[in-house]
């Protein structure tokens, strides 16, 4: 069928009419196609930039002058916020701030297994690192995002390691303490082992914590360290602490399996340590609208780890304090 479309005038004018319209339509289009693309790349650049380093696996004992440097750069305005993914070799049993290495642990365990031992400058209780992630985040408190509280600044924190869970494929989700009991735990945790003792924000999967974090401030600067836990040795990690008779130790391991799971148990494909990391790297990236800088250490900065580590954190005046 054909269709004759009659224009009442002169064709020529017509014509011009025409392409004029077409001309204003398409650049009303490519106008708004750029002002979208504006507007992304205006996004893009409002991202604040965060340093990232991996520094693998290290010593215990520069894992944690690593940590203390950090913050201590972050004090002194040397860095921007830092995200730090981490290893340890040896495995090594950390303890809190506050524990006592008499009453709690087991160091001939400790040292007949060739595990490593360190005092953490951060409190919560013993973790077994081992076949894991480990991170940290050194921010300034003043920060805008950061919140005043201790408890809203973890669960800001930790968002970046909610966001990593559902990265692998898993339902995580934040546990808060609502009865009574729950939150008298917080405060006199029964157990030395960290995955064993309840937290606010807790990181949950199927009702079981998937993460042990803790936090500490100092010269107005927040450090959080944790755990998350790839693969889990039970009956070593239990072995480590003291227990008032063998009674009670079977007792709170037997507990555990329903309070902490290692992200392997939950998933039918194991997760290598680098999916794990890009699943995190992403996640902190997402859930803090930042843009990760990767960074490697100068040999500046390597020189002030090490005297870190030898003032303090390889001490036996540090690690047995208390």
């Amino acid at each position: 069928m054909l269709l004759t479309l009659k224009y009442p005038g002169n064709i020529e004018k017509f014509m011009i009419d025409f392409s004029q319209a077409l001309t204003l339509n398409l650049r009303g289009k490519f106008d708004r196609i750029s002002h979208h693309k504006d507007v992304n790349e205006v996004h893009s650049m409002t991202k604040e930039i965060w340093r990232f380093i991996d520094s693998k696996k290290q010593s215990p004992a520069f894992n944690m002058a690593l940590d203390e440097a950090l913050l201590d750069w972050q004090n002194e305005g040397m860095i921007p916020p830092t995200i730090r993914f981490y290893g340890w070799d040896p495995p090594t049993l950390s303890i809190g701030y506050f524990q006592k290495v008499a009453k709690e642990i087991n160091m001939e365990k400790v040292k007949s297994t060739g595990l490593g031992f360190v005092r953490r400058p951060t409190g919560g209780r013993g973790v077994l690192h081992d076949k894991e992630l480990t991170y940290s985040v050194i921010v300034s408190e003043n920060h805008p995002e950061m919140p005043n509280t201790v408890t809203e600044a973890y669960r800001v924190i930790s968002e970046g390691i909610l966001e990593g869970f559902k990265a692998l494929g898993l339902d995580a989700y934040f546990a808060i303490p609502k009865t009574e009991e729950e939150k008298q735990g917080l405060k006199n945790p029964r157990s030395a082992v960290c995955f064993d003792a309840p937290s606010w924000y807790e990181l949950v999967v199927e009702g079981r914590k998937v993460a042990g974090s803790a936090q500490t401030r100092q010269k107005g600067v927040i450090l959080q360290h944790g755990s998350i836990l790839l693969d889990i040795d039970e009956d070593l990690l239990f072995s480590l602490f003291n227990y008032p008779s063998e009674r009670v130790k079977e007792r709170m391991q037997n507990n555990f399996k329903n309070k902490a799971v290692a992200i392997n148990a939950l998933r039918e494909t194991p997760v290598t340590i680098d999916e794990a990391k890009q699943a995190f790297y992403n996640g902190f990236e997402k859930a803090l609208n930042i843009k990760l800088e990767p960074h490697e250490l100068t040999v500046e900065e390597l020189a002030k780890v090490h005297a870190i580590m030898q003032k303090k954190y390889s001490t036996d005046e540090w690690n047995y304090k208390r």
